[in-house]
């Protein structure tokens, strides 16, 4: 049977590297105030006027995660692409990334699930591997998304939260009967809530994209119903959680981590204290890095596998919830 291996992984940041304490200086905030509310204490942004976009961050990472593998560009049969902040709207950003790479000939496939993106990455490079349509895929999270704020009193709401970086895994086939490598995964979407967490651009309004009202409006800013997002991540992540290990046919406590998306540091606590797992099973990292959409889960990953959190045999689940409204979750088993 074929199973989808993670053989490596890799991550990248811009170099500016922003304190809550900086932030402090240009929107009537405190640190306290946003660690409060968020966990965050500071983020890495690409620096103003740096001519570069998500590609270039999903690049960096990429590059990395491919000698760790023992890949060249060339060796790959797909690239997956995920993010919510594309070079440009048209084309996507993984053919500027195949590009950049020399992956001359390799298909590239965006895909736009936000914060739930590397989940659907998973299961779509899991469906071309047991498919037999590749062997080797390149998956990618990233996301520049500092451009898209404005750091003002009145949008820290989310000016506090959101950053850049990129994360990416090569995932590979491997022929085997042993349960490893991608066990489940579970993803589901509700439209309904999809004014809960947006932006306004390109407008669906007729006309021209970028109107005048488009602009009044402050539909080109990022808007998040903070309340709502809340409310229906410490219900829906706990009840998809429990749909995982059902279909896996797991118990809790047969999970080793838990990688939850880190939109909040709150959500990510109020979901471990409703589950009640223990604290040392949950990894965050949100307090560094902030809210990077599409990258959190692989640069955390990378960062697990750093630190030597996670070894071969563990079990790990990896789950998130973020615009659209989507949620979901991926069971991976180390080899």
């Amino acid at each position: 049977m074929k199973r989808s291996i993670i053989k490596s992984t890799g991550r990248y940041v811009p170099d500016r590297h922003v304190t809550n304490h900086e932030l402090t200086e240009r929107m009537d905030t405190s640190n306290e105030w946003i660690v409060q509310r968020t966990g965050i204490e500071a983020r890495y942004w690409v620096k103003e006027g740096e001519d570069v976009g998500a590609s270039d961050l999903g690049c960096e990472a990429s590059k990395i995660a491919l000698e760790r593998a023992g890949w060249s560009p060339d060796d790959l049969d797909l690239i997956v692409f995920a993010t919510m902040t594309p070079d440009v709207n048209v084309p996507g950003s993984g053919a500027f990334l195949q590009d950049k790479l020399g992956a001359k000939g390799v298909p590239a496939l965006d895909i736009r699930q936000q914060c739930t993106g590397f989940l659907h990455g998973l299961e779509i490079c899991d469906a071309y591997i047991r498919s037999e349509k590749a062997e080797k895929i390149l998956l990618v999270g990233a996301e520049f998304q500092s451009r898209y704020l404005e750091v003002t009193t009145a949008n820290r709401d989310t000016a506090v939260i959101f950053a850049d970086g990129a994360g990416a895994a090569c995932i590979e086939a491997k022929e085997t009967d042993s349960n490893i490598g991608i066990i489940a995964s579970i993803l589901h979407a509700d439209g309904k809530h999809s004014q809960a967490l947006r932006v306004g651009l390109p407008a669906r309004k007729s006309g021209h994209p970028i109107s005048q009202t488009v602009i009044d409006n402050q539909e080109h800013f990022p808007f998040m119903d903070g309340k709502t997002v809340f409310k229906l991540a410490v219900t829906r992540l706990p009840k998809v959680t429990e749909e995982l290990l059902n279909k896996a046919g797991m118990q809790l406590e047969e999970i080793d981590m838990f990688l939850p998306h880190q939109a909040n540091l709150r959500i990510n606590e109020a979901f471990r204290d409703r589950m009640q797992i223990p604290q040392e099973k949950m990894y965050n990292n949100i307090q560094r890095y902030g809210n990077t959409t599409a990258a959190t889960i692989p640069i955390a990953f990378d960062e697990m596998i750093e630190q030597n959190l996670v070894k071969s045999g563990d079990t790990i689940m990896f789950i998130g919830l973020g615009a659209g409204l989507t949620w979901g979750g991926v069971i991976y088993k180390m080899v």
